[in-house]
Parts: C-alpha cells; sequence; structure tokens
C-alpha cells in the first residue's frame, strides 16, 4: 500500500513540476528528516547520560 502511494506521488509530482523542483524538493525533505533524527539522538544520548548520573533522585 505504501509503495503503491509513494509511486502514485512520485508520478504527480513529475508531471506537475519541472525536474529541478522534484530535486529540490526531494533534498529538502531528506535535510529535513536528517535534522529531526540528529536531534531525536542527541536528545536520547543526553536522557540516558542524565539517568547514568543519578537523575533519579
Amino acid at each position: 500500500m505504501i509503495k503503491r502511494t509513494s509511486f502514485f506521488l512520485v508520478v504527480v509530482l513529475l508531471t506537475m513540476l519541472s525536474s529541478c523542483q522534484v530535486i529540490g524538493a526531494i533534498f529538502k525533505t531528506g535535510i529535513s528528516v536528517g535534522i529531526f533524527i540528529a536531534v531525536l539522538v542527541v536528545g536520547l544520548i543526553l536522557y540516558v547520560l542524565s539517568k547514568a548520573a543519578g537523575g533519579s533522585k
């Protein structure tokens, strides 16, 4: 189901936008997801370090 939806979305984007706009949208999405994952990992590391340092009193 997800592959079918993704394929449909790509086809719609390719028919509605120029190739440069499609590539730009892909890279913007990739960067935002990458930043989100990095922030999530840093937050998880800080959480683990605070618990290891005696955060629960």
